[in-house]
């Protein structure tokens, strides 16, 4: 496998924007150049269900965000004045219709996802139900992409809206090849991680290697719940994935994941939702594990939550908890609530579901909130401005 080395350039830190999508709303909190103060930005679509808020790192300016509301339905917004003003999508991601009238209906847009600098203008979505759009435009019209939204065997692995997943299935972790925007990946809960190699003409299972909840078979897409999988922008033929049965790592062009978890502590464990990974160093990624007991509470493990972190593929792993609470901290974070900031060194921000979002300055060694009392956060980007 061809990696690339480690950059011996020191990134030079800019002004940080954290983008906080919450049960109740937006947020967009603006940090200042050392990013040790922060001015906050919002509420964005008070009462709104926001899934996911992103920046275009192509233009630095334009944001879309996936919302719902109870008199709109599920539709995405679009600012490019970053957010001083919105617009609704003049056609959001929705289901084609059979002949009949009838079909498959979104219920929100989930992940939002932009594509590689050569197409300025194209963004990917994915949905729950599990569906794959994609705009042309911006984000101002989206219409359904290839044919995994109605083939018959990718609706079999589907499942149902009953699968067990608390806000319904979805489909996530739409990731375009940096280095070639025909190469795309994503992942379903359920319904496992896929690949395409020709621009989204064929999909293929990428599954080799991960484990299913016991009694259930790991040959079948449909049993396979990836949580979170992200791919390195210094080497991206190396992935990480945090999922519902482990933290994997997958160096192509091997198409099988190998378990990098079982090295974490036994009392804690490896499973969680968010995944995150160094913007320069391969060997480097944090997770933030969840207690994933039978009856999975969603909590830190005995309410000591803390981020880990490995610094050589997951050979080994380090906690850290300084600045976060040493008991009864009865929360977690969600699969899209923990990014990395591109600063040296790197900065860590997450969103917890009880609303509080934590940031460090040093890649996790220490950890302040900066934030309390928001809507639960489903999701926290971090962008990087001039």
């Amino acid at each position: 496998m061809a990696r690339a080395g480690k950059s011996a350039v020191k990134a030079k830190t800019k002004r940080v924007v954290v983008l906080v999508a919450t049960r109740k709303g937006a947020w967009l909190f603006h940090g200042d150049t050392a990013r040790r103060s922060w001015r906050a930005d919002g509420p964005h679509f008070l009462g709104h269900i926001v899934n996911h808020v992103v920046l275009d790192p192509r233009d630095g300016r334009t944001l879309l965000a996936a919302a719902k509301t109870g008199h709109l339905g599920p539709t995405v917004f679009r600012s490019t004045d970053f957010g001083r003003t919105w617009k609704e999508a003049a056609q959001p991601p929705a289901f084609a219709k059979k002949p009949d009238g009838t079909g498959r209906a979104v219920d929100h847009t989930f992940w939002l996802a932009p594509s590689v600098a050569s197409e300025p203008n194209v963004w990917y979505a994915g949905t729950s139900p599990q569906g794959l759009f994609r705009s042309e435009d911006g984000g101002v019209t989206w219409a359904p992409f290839s044919y995994i939204n109605d083939d018959p065997q990718y609706l079999e692995w589907f499942g149902t809206v009953q699968d067990g997943t608390p806000d319904g299935p979805k489909l996530h972790s739409i990731i375009v090849d940096p280095r070639d925007p025909q190469h795309m990946y994503f992942g379903m809960s359920g319904g496992g991680v896929h690949e395409s190699t020709d621009g989204g003409k064929t999909f293929r299972t990428l599954i080799d290697g991960l484990e299913v909840v016991e009694g259930f078979d790991p040959k079948t897409p449909t049993f396979h719940d990836p949580h979170c999988i992200r791919i390195c922008p210094s080497n991206p033929d190396r992935l990480y994935q945090q999922n519902h049965c482990g933290i994997y790592r997958i160096d192509r062009p091997s198409n099988t994941w190998q378990r990098i978890g079982r090295k974490m502590p036994k009392k804690v464990g490896d499973i969680g939702f968010p995944m995150v990974v160094h913007p320069r160093d391969d060997d480097t990624a944090w997770v933030f594990p969840m207690d994933g007991q039978t009856v999975w509470p969603r909590t830190s493990p005995d309410g000591k939550p803390a981020a880990y972190v490995t610094r050589n593929g997951g050979k080994t792993w380090q906690r850290l908890d300084d600045g976060l609470p040493a008991e009864q901290g009865w929360w977690t974070v969600k699969r899209q609530a923990m990014c990395a900031d591109g600063g040296d060194p790197v900065g860590l921000y997450f969103g917890t579901t009880s609303g509080e979002l934590w940031a460090s300055r040093d890649e996790g060694a220490k950890w302040t909130c900066i934030a309390r009392h928001l809507p639960e956060i489903y999701a926290v980007e971090a962008a990087t401005l001039e």
